[in-house]
């Protein structure tokens, strides 16, 4: 067993994150079914409202088993995910007073954005096996509010039996090298990418990072946007990146506008296609279609600097919080804490979930977290890193969703990159003033 130690990761990584999301400020005890402690047998409902559609299942079996532990505790759980708007979700039950006692949020400006709903966790018993990058998105005026689901990252899954079949023998690091490597898959008939630009975040989110997270100071930069001195178009790294979207599209499969999350995973998996981008947490749907699957991850280049682009985004993708005035916030707060301290917990989260814990009492095996996993803890451990960036963007999740309704109308044809790029700076700068 590898255990995921907080040194590594505390030097490896700078992690930025944000779902955005909105509420408005409710007031009262109004956020949970049951009432009390649940003391003396009594019956309690917890409402879980989360988005991650690829642990639904398996989260669902780890209620259950929670739930058989504690009788008088059943646990409502509703999924809104895969494509669909979580945050504008997560503020149409606050704004119906269908509050949930357990949700999630990204942290940095999404806490900012939902603080006065939050319960302050710092006292739990977990908070002090955190792995220290996990803390700084959920901490404001030094109170932690949020329990990190886990920690991911993502870049190009390659099928490596395909590439074998291909003649590829060195994995690619630059453009150069995985222009190369796609010339050879169509020669010997396999398609190079499937590309699942159907779905917002996929572009608006994790692709568009890639410019984002490869400035020489992404901070700096977006600081830069934000003050007006500086701009996306003209910037030499977004130029650099238009580079590999085109390649991407030159070398990807027919109608990537109407490829979604499932068909895009769903035939990679099948054997469809060489490459794809996306994280591990495909790594059960993937191993699900296709059991003796063997994948790994490739970095997504805008260049030919073969240090610089040899790095994966690694963040932590969200948060689980509790509603301050839920009448059952203790209950809540007590599962979570299952979650994470007892061993039912700790199995589902990384044998079921193929989740890279952000715990140092949680041991993960790499065989158990797959292939996928053991990637970007080998690329985490070697300090091979981009920062998650999206978090930071003005206006969270409307800035990103802007930016895919951008992005898809170049892959349309209705832009071209000079007007993607300055589509980009219009709604950076409009949601910036906000």
């Amino acid at each position: 067993m590898k255990k995921w130690m907080t040194a590594t990761l505390s030097t490896a990584m700078t992690l930025s994150l944000v779902l955005s999301g909105c509420g408005s400020n409710s007031g009262g005890s109004d956020g949970g079914s049951g009432s009390g402690s649940g003391g003396d047998g009594e019956q309690v409902t917890i409402k879980m409202f989360q988005f991650k559609v690829e642990i639904a299942e398996q989260l669902t079996k780890m209620i259950e088993a929670y739930e058989s532990e504690h009788p008088n505790i059943n646990i409502e759980l509703e999924t809104v995910g895969g494509g669909a708007d979580y945050g504008a979700a997560l503020k149409a039950k606050f704004n119906s007073n269908d509050k949930p006692d357990i949700f999630n949020n990204g942290g940095f400006s999404d806490l900012d954005l939902w603080v006065e709903h939050l319960e302050d966790l710092s006292d739990e018993p977990w908070v002090d096996q955190l792995v220290d990058v996990a803390k700084e998105p959920m901490t404001k005026d030094g109170k932690l509010y949020g329990q990190p689901l886990n920690l991911e990252g993502y870049g190009f899954i390659y099928n490596k039996d395909l590439f074998e079949q291909a003649g590829i023998t060195e994995l690619p690091t630059t453009l150069s090298e995985l222009r190369a490597a796609a010339d050879k898959l169509k020669a010997a008939d396999i398609q190079p990418f499937i590309n699942g630009y159907g779905e917002w975040w996929v572009l608006g989110n994790h692709f568009v990072n890639i410019p984002f997270a490869q400035q020489d100071d992404p901070d700096a930069f977006i600081a830069s946007l934000n003050d007006g001195t500086s701009s996306i178009p003209g910037n030499e790294v977004f130029e650099q990146w238009t580079q590999l979207f085109d390649l991407t599209l030159e070398y990807g499969g027919a109608n990537p506008l109407q490829t979604d999350y499932n068909t895009q995973v769903t035939e990679f998996a099948l054997g469809k296609a060489a490459m794809t981008q996306q994280g591990n947490w495909t790594q059960v749907a993937i191993s699900e279609t296709n059991p003796d699957i063997n994948i790994g991850f490739l970095p997504m280049p805008i260049n030919d600097d073969a240090a610089a682009m040899d790095k994966l985004p690694v963040g932590v993708p969200n948060n689980w919080v509790v509603h301050k005035n839920s009448a059952v916030k203790e209950e809540a707060k007590a599962f979570l804490d299952w979650m994470v301290s007892s061993e039912v917990g700790q199995r589902y989260i990384t044998e079921e979930f193929k989740f890279i814990p952000a715990f140092t009492n949680i041991e993960a095996d790499d065989s158990l977290l797959g292939q996928l996993a053991a990637d970007i803890i080998a690329y985490s451990q070697e300090g091979k890193t981009l920062s998650w960036n999206w978090f930071k963007f003005p206006g969270g999740e409307a800035t990103s969703n802007a930016f895919a309704d951008a992005m898809q109308a170049y892959v349309g044809g209705q832009l071209g990159k000079d007007e993607m790029l300055q589509q980009f700076q219009k709604t950076w700068e409009q949601l910036s003033k906000q």
